[in-house]
Order: C-alpha cells, then sequence, then structure tokens
C-alpha cells in the first residue's frame, strides 16, 4: 500500500509541474506616469501560493523523495509596452522593476486594472542608487589604487558581491578587520599589508558612498533585445545553501550541487519537479571534512564532502563529483541513486572537473598545485605536478593540510605566513577544460597563468597571461580557448596554434566593473556565454560578429558561478552567493534564460 501510495503521489505530482508548464498566457500593457506605453520593464510573475515542499531532512527536501518547486516567470515589455506572462494555476502577483522607476507589485485582484500597470519615476538619488547593480557600487572602490582595487575584488569577490545591500552599509574599520580575518580563514589570499590597510579604506569609503549616493554610476543599459528573452527561476534550498556547479545530462534533467549541504538536486527544467539526493558521508568523516574548523561559525552546514564541481561521462551517463573537502572522487549514477567513492590517496581539494573522449576523469588539486587523472577503465589516478614559483612556496604548499589543521584549532593563519600580493604558496590550479585534440588546459588563479598537458607524453607547458585571475576556461569548436579573467572584467581568447591571446572587455557599465567568475561556449550556435557574477546579469558574445549583449537577471545579488546549454538554445545558471541570504528574498534559484523565448 506504501509504494503504490508514493506512486500516486509521483504521478499527482508530475501532473501539477506539467500544469504548471503548459498554462496559458495572458497579455498586459505597462505604461509610464504619462500612460505612454513603457518598453523594456522586467516583468516577474510569482505565485501567491507555492507547492508544498517535504521538508523533513532538517529543512531540505527529503532524500529521494519526488517535490514539485514552482517557477517565477519573467518577461520584458517590447516597444509598446507589451509583455505575454505565462499563466499558472490559482492566483499569481506580478512585480515591474526599470532603471529610474520605482518597482511596483500588483496583486493578483488588481492584475486586470490598467492603472495597477502604470510605473512611477524614481527621483530621489539613494533610492536610485539603491537600483543599481553591485558593480555600479564597486567601481567607485579605491580611485587611482587600481593594483588595491583588483586585488581586493579577487580575493573579496569569489563567495559573494561587495557592492550588494549587505555589504555597502556603514561598518566601523575594527568590524571590517573582524570580517576580512574571517574571511581570510574562508578561504581568502587578500595580503596582509592589504589586510592592515583595507579596514580603514573600507569604511572611509563606504560611509562616503552612503552620505553622497548621487556618486553611485549608472548600470549596463537595457537593450531593446531583451524583449525577445524570458527567464526562469526555481527556487531551490535555502539560505543556508551554496549552489555551485551542475551538471545538464543527456537524460534531460539537471543536476545541481549544494556545496554547503551535501545534496544533490536532481531537476526537470520543463515541470519544475525535483528530487533532493543527500550524498552520504563516510565512515571517519568528520564535519568539514578536511577542512574541519574552516566554516566552524557558519551557522548551519552539514558538509563532509563539500561537493563542487560536476560532469557527465558519456560512456554510460554516470556523473562524476569533486568534493573539495576530502581525497576522492565521487560517482553517481542516474539510474541507480547510486553513489560509489572513489580514494584519490594524495592531494587537496579536488575542484574543476571534465572529461575526455577516452572516458578519462581529469581535475584541478587546488590546494596541491596538481592535475589530477582517473582512468575509469583501469581504476587507477594519477596526479601530475604544476611548477612552483619557488622553493617557499613548494613548501607552503606540502604543509597546506597542516595549515588547516591550525585553523580547525582557532590559529590565524597569518601569524605563521605572511600573505604577499601574489600570493605565494597558493598558485591555485582552478578551471580545467579538454580540447578536441585530446590535450587538457588549466587555468592558475594567482599565477596568472594557464597550463597545457599532453596526456600522451605527460609534458606540461606554462603560458602567461596578459591580465590577472584566469578563473575558468572552455574550448570552442575550432579548439581555441576562452578564458575568464575574474578581476579584470574580461575573457581571454588564446588560439594555440598562433599562440596568440585576444582581449574581450565585457560590456558593463561603468567599463572595467564586472567579475566573471565563469563561462562556457555554445558550440552548436557559436557563442560564448559569460556569467555577470557583479553585475546581476549574463553576458553573450556573438563569436563570429563580436557582438556583446547584456541580460540582465531578476534577483539583485544574483551570484552566477556555472553556466550550461539546452539542445533548444536556452541557457542554464545557478545563483550561487556565499552566504545565500545576501540574495534577494535571500533564496538561491536555478536559473533557465531563453533568448527568444518570449513568445507573442
Amino acid at each position: 500500500m506504501k509504494n503504490a501510495f508514493n506512486k500516486t503521489l509521483e504521478m499527482g505530482t508530475l501532473m501539477l509541474g506539467m500544469a504548471l508548464a503548459n498554462a496559458h498566457a495572458a497579455d498586459f500593457t505597462v505604461t509610464g506616469p504619462d500612460g505612454k506605453p513603457l518598453p523594456l520593464v522586467m516583468v516577474t510573475r510569482t505565485t501567491t501560493q507555492s507547492a508544498a515542499i517535504d521538508d523533513s531532512d532538517n529543512g531540505y527536501a527529503a532524500s529521494g523523495k519526488l517535490q514539485q518547486g514552482t517557477f517565477e516567470h519573467t518577461r520584458f515589455s517590447d516597444a509598446q509596452g507589451r509583455v505575454r506572462l505565462p499563466d499558472a494555476p490559482g492566483d499569481y502577483r506580478v512585480r515591474l522593476r526599470k532603471p529610474g522607476y520605482q518597482d511596483a507589485l500588483i496583486e493578483p485582484t488588481a492584475l486586470g486594472k490598467p492603472a495597477s500597470w502604470r510605473m512611477a519615476v524614481e527621483s530621489d538619488p539613494k533610492a536610485l542608487a539603491e537600483q543599481r547593480p553591485s558593480n555600479a557600487w564597486t567601481s567607485t572602490l579605491l580611485a587611482g589604487r587600481d593594483d588595491l582595487r583588483k586585488e581586493f575584488m579577487a580575493q573579496c569577490g569569489f563567495c559573494h558581491q561587495q557592492g550588494s545591500a549587505f555589504l555597502r552599509r556603514d561598518r566601523s574599520a575594527t568590524e571590517w578587520a573582524t570580517t576580512i580575518q574571517r574571511m581570510v580563514r574562508y578561504g581568502a589570499r587578500l595580503s596582509s599589508e592589504a589586510q592592515k590597510e583595507m579596514p580603514a579604506l573600507l569604511e572611509a569609503h563606504w560611509k562616503d558612498i552612503n552620505a553622497h549616493p548621487e556618486k553611485v554610476p549608472a548600470g549596463t543599459p537595457w537593450v531593446p533585445e531583451l524583449a525577445k528573452a524570458s527567464v526562469s527561476e526555481l527556487a531551490i534550498g535555502d539560505r543556508f545553501s551554496q549552489m555551485h556547479d551542475f551538471v545538464q545530462h543527456s537524460n534531460g534533467l539537471v543536476y545541481v550541487g549544494d556545496n554547503l549541504q551535501d545534496r544533490l538536486y536532481e531537476i526537470n527544467t520543463q515541470t519544475g519537479a525535483y528530487t533532493v539526493y543527500k550524498v552520504p558521508p563516510q565512515p571517519g568523516d568528520n564535519l568539514g571534512g578536511l577542512l574541519a574548523g574552516r566554516l566552524r561559525d557558519f551557522p548551519k552546514h552539514e558538509t563532509y564532502q563539500g561537493i563542487h564541481s560536476l560532469v557527465e561521462a558519456p560512456a554510460d551517463g554516470h556523473i562524476f563529483i569533486t568534493p573539495s573537502y576530502q581525497r576522492r572522487l565521487i560517482e553517481f549514477d542516474p539510474k541507480t541513486k547510486q553513489f560509489t567513492n572513489h580514494e584519490i590517496g594524495s592531494g587537496f581539494y579536488p575542484h574543476t572537473v571534465r572529461m575526455d573522449a577516452k572516458n578519462r576523469v581529469w581535475f584541478t588539486l587546488a590546494l596541491s598545485n596538481q592535475i589530477a587523472m582517473y582512468d575509469r577503465s583501469a581504476d587507477k589516478f594519477t596526479t601530475y605536478d604544476l611548477p612552483f614559483r619557488s622553493f617557499m612556496e613548494k613548501m607552503t604548499v606540502k604543509m597546506t593540510p597542516f595549515f588547516f589543521k591550525l585553523i580547525g584549532w582557532g590559529i590565524p593563519v597569518t601569524n605563521w605566513v605572511k600573505i604577499d600580493h601574489n600570493s605565494t604558496g597558493v598558485p591555485l590550479p582552478y578551471g580545467i577544460e579538454v580540447t578536441p585534440d585530446g590535450k587538457v588546459w588549466v587555468a592558475r588563479l594567482h599565477t596568472n597563468e594557464i597550463a597545457s598537458l599532453d596526456p600522451t607524453t605527460g609534458v606540461i607547458t606554462m603560458i602567461a597571461t596578459p591580465l590577472k585571475n584566469p578563473r575558468r576556461l572552455r574550448a570552442d569548436r575550432d579548439g581555441n580557448l576562452w578564458i575568464g579573467m575574474f578581476s579584470e572584467s574580461a575573457v581571454l581568447r588564446y588560439e594555440p596554434k598562433a599562440a596568440k591571446f585576444t582581449t574581450f572587455n565585457l560590456p558593463v557599465q561603468p567599463l572595467g566593473s564586472d567579475t566573471p567568475y565563469s563561462l562556457n561556449v555554445d558550440r552548436k550556435r557559436h557563442q560564448l556565454w559569460v556569467t555577470g557574477t557583479n553585475s546581476d546579469g549574463v553576458h553573450r558574445l556573438d563569436i563570429a560578429s563580436n557582438q556583446w549583449t547584456h541580460f540582465p537577471l531578476p534577483r539583485k545579488a544574483t551570484f552566477t558561478r556555472d553556466v550550461e546549454f539546452t539542445e533548444d538554445g536556452r541557457v542554464l545558471l545557478t545563483n550561487g552567493s556565499f552566504p545565500s541570504w545576501h540574495i534577494e528574498d535571500y533564496q538561491p534559484t536555478f536559473i533557465q534564460l531563453n533568448p527568444e523565448g518570449a513568445a507573442r
């Protein structure tokens, strides 16, 4: 009887998801204060009552049980102010948002009244500044101190935005110093000199900007092409989650990893139905894994593994997951829903992961300065040491496990090791990619280099980048590499055959103010998509024409960490701020952007 009941419940949940996905649409017209049509208004529809989730697993969806999520849908009004919204069973409300205008919230009973769709101009300088994304605020930081600004953004902008409402409020230098020390324990490599200098600078800066909000410049303009786009968001996890990387699977589902709660979300992107699978710790695993103590003051986490990056093995559809807090590789079978652990035996901090054509798993070991390969047929790991910049760096890397023990004991590592502006001791091999010719490429974040590994010979070649902080990289269909330069608001294209770099500045205003955490190449459409991690958006480069388009996303403080694509052209993203309570509504989401999705 119990199995029959569960099957009935699952069928009902799926039918509800299909109803939500296939509901009819409704047309509306947005106007300005003069009653004339208002184009390029972000119109977001949310249901007044979301489907109930079984959150019996410590506040999270019960492991292995099908749930029905609820999409939020966003469209942009066209030149005539018109917008078509997908309808939904039950009541829903609408939010109107446009730079230079006051947000408007329309309740269900007012949706049919044209006066409710009229927006008012915003004239208050403080309110205008508060509308603007983080990059507009952080562009005001450290004028004339470009190197220090880039160091600060590189080391203090990879977990959350620095210009969000949570961060730009007035704090004393003492409060900033305490916060910075906690962030260093979490993993920031802000130099010892900057740690001493920044607290007073931040106190004075934000006090000045909050007193003079007119100093915050306008953000990136919204363009007419947005009228063709649609965005849907699915709330997953809670304010204590961190939705990190994900993979678009060949079975049509998406798998998202919650880095802080060791949970894998299996999502139907059409219906919003999803199932959570809790990644089980192994005997002897401690809370926090090998980095126990790092998050000792974080309010809620169940991090034994720290699931980070995911990739599908084409041979059988299994998913390989890097658990940053352990020396292992995790394998997940989407059919049986079983996890298998493969112990590496060495290395530290498994990070980004990719597959090659020979069914081998490649990933970076970020804190031991290595590349690792798991040969599935031989059930064997091979590690490749990347070169060190100095003997001292080599010794520091070898002592990394000891330093994390110090952190766990509450002893600041900065009492033992001075951090310089080059982050000596933590070269940090980060993103990894396998090009069509079978070569393995790595971006080494703190040394401003990329590395090329020939798997046949084992020869590693280091190549200096002309810009700072290469984070992640992907190959296009021509075998060229695209590299996100995190603190430079730019991407580099590297052509291996010509050994040539080309710089592409991101299309943001103010110029140079974004932090591209990740990127990916839609090879089918020959497009590059770059996460606007500091600008609440995502950027598209048409590679053939070199034309950029900026797509704003619905939530303030949207911190995008990964990007993939569906066959029909949808762009998939995760809102993975750490902590997630920085995000508007305190809610991490799975995001789908369809550049051509707003049917008229």
